[in-house]
């Protein structure tokens, strides 16, 4: 992005710093509305990763206790 400056600009230094500061100003909005964007989306993923999460915890313990039931009944039969 460039930013062109203006004839009036280049000769007057006050006009140079007046129109600076309303650039500055609109970039600082723009990284307002970044900035809440960014914040949205971390939230989003944090509470992806805690469903993913929860799955994984569920999904190991039906595993484990399917492990488990198997080696009893095979304890039981055996012995």
């Amino acid at each position: 992005m460039s930013i062109n400056t203006t004839p009036l600009e280049k000769e007057n230094l006050e006009a140079h710093v007046d129109l600076c500061a309303q650039r500055y100003s609109v970039l600082e909005s723009r990284m307002t509305k970044v900035e809440t964007i960014l914040a949205g989306l971390a939230e989003t993923v944090n509470k992806g990763n805690k469903t993913v999460i929860s799955a994984l915890v569920g999904a190991t313990a039906t595993i484990m206790a399917g492990l488990l039931s198997t080696i009893v009944v095979l304890i039981f039969q055996l012995g």
